[in-house]
């Protein structure tokens, strides 16, 4: 998978997760831009 599909798969998760549990909204932002840094700095990662 490329870093390219991650981006909106996660975004998409996220939006779900946060329409059920707004709670959550804190924690799922932080985990989402760690992961969108990281397949930034790191492209590798993603595949």
């Amino acid at each position: 998978m490329h870093g390219v599909h991650i981006a909106p798969l996660v975004s998409l998760i996220a939006g779900i997760l946060i329409l059920i549990m707004p709670r959550l909204l804190n924690y799922i932002v932080a985990i989402y831009l760690i992961i969108i840094g990281l397949i930034g700095l790191f492209p590798q990662l993603a595949g």
